[in-house]
């Protein structure tokens, strides 16, 4: 190669530069024109881990079928509700969100992710309800009926890790509440939470974990969510489920984070729709529409000592003292061995 050729190559590499540059300016003046799609026909859903299915095989399906959905693309992420939380307050992108419980949401809005008016419609942010349950084996041999049962000596429980799952934390408070209910005392409510735990030979990450050590046979128990017992059924998973009449309300926040483009505060307000909540509901969660839930009365019968989280002060008075680094649940699974974060 002479001088001349060596002089001339880094023009050559500059003019090839030039020429990329070029077009893509021109796609991106294609794409602000509209003539393809744009970051705002895209929606990050980061939710817990329960509902995947009927958000993939439903909902969004069905949002897309609507003028406001038509073109859009979702990008899924489902997994432990605290994991997914502290996910998305360390940078993984999002439109909306769903959780398990209002402390994951509300870590959210303490990082300014979330506005703090998240909850200011007339369902308060709840997107769903449903009841704590127990799942168990065919013909329920062990004869379980109520949370009493789970401390029993030959009782075999699984249930998920509450450092990880908000499904975990509901189950300890039905756990919890229904010995307050029976006229226990905290002191006495905690130490029965305690010998459940001591029971629960498989913690998992989430509640669709929990589920699938269930299903692979392990356990008498499974504590969860009604709506995933519903779901094991249809999925032919051999199980049943009892649902103790003292058992607690389970309500799911979902909303919009702040940067979130106007298509997703649309697909939120599509779940709201009569076709959104009887979504849900074949799902078997309970609709927060009354109109829909009512339709499906017969499918979702109100436990007869239903209570709520109210009941203890909200997750707000709950959190801390329970499931905080310092709470009392905290330090029990520490003395079991089991992980805390």
């Amino acid at each position: 190669m002479t001088q001349g050729q060596l002089n001339r190559k880094p023009k050559r590499i500059a003019a090839l530069v030039g020429t990329a540059l070029l077009g893509l300016a021109a796609t991106l003046g294609v794409a602000a024109c509209g003539g393809s799609a744009s970051a705002s026909d895209s929606i990050d859903l980061v939710a817990y881990s329960t509902p995947q299915q009927v958000y993939e095989q439903s909902l969004e399906p069905g949002f897309k079928d609507t003028s406001d959905g038509k073109d859009v693309d979702f990008t899924n992420s489902f997994g432990a509700s605290g994991d997914q939380s502290r996910a998305v307050e360390s940078g993984q992108p999002a439109d909306v969100a769903e959780f398990s419980l209002e402390p994951d949401m509300q870590r959210l809005v303490d990082a300014g992710i979330v506005s703090a008016d998240w909850d200011a419609n007339q369902y308060k942010g709840i997107v769903t309800n449903s009841v704590v349950t127990l799942m168990v084996r065919p013909g329920n041999p062990k004869n379980i009926t109520s949370f009493d049962d789970l401390a029993r000596d030959d009782v075999d429980v699984i249930d998920p890790n509450p450092a990880t799952s908000g499904g975990a934390r509901w189950n300890i408070m039905a756990i919890y509440g229904s010995q307050i209910n029976e006229g226990r005392s905290p002191e006495e409510a905690q130490e029965f939470v305690k010998q459940v735990l001591a029971n629960t030979s498989v913690q998992d990450s989430s509640a669709r974990d929990s589920l699938n050590t269930f299903a692979s046979g392990k356990g008498d128990v499974l504590v969860g969510y009604e709506n995933d017992a519903i779901q094991a059924k249809k999925d032919g998973v051999d199980l049943e489920y009892v649902t103790p009449d003292s058992t607690i309300l389970i309500e799911n926040p979902i909303a919009v984070t702040q940067d979130a483009p106007s298509v997703a505060q649309k697909f939120v307000d599509f779940l709201y729709t009569d076709q959104g909540q009887q979504d849900f509901a074949d799902a078997g969660y309970r609709p927060v529409v009354q109109s829909v839930l009512q339709k499906n009365a017969s499918e979702f019968p109100t436990p007869s000592g239903l209570f709520k989280i109210d009941q203890f002060g909200g997750w707000d008075k709950v959190a801390d003292p329970f499931f905080g680094d310092s709470g009392w649940v905290t330090q029990a699974e520490k003395d079991l061995g089991n992980p805390t974060s």
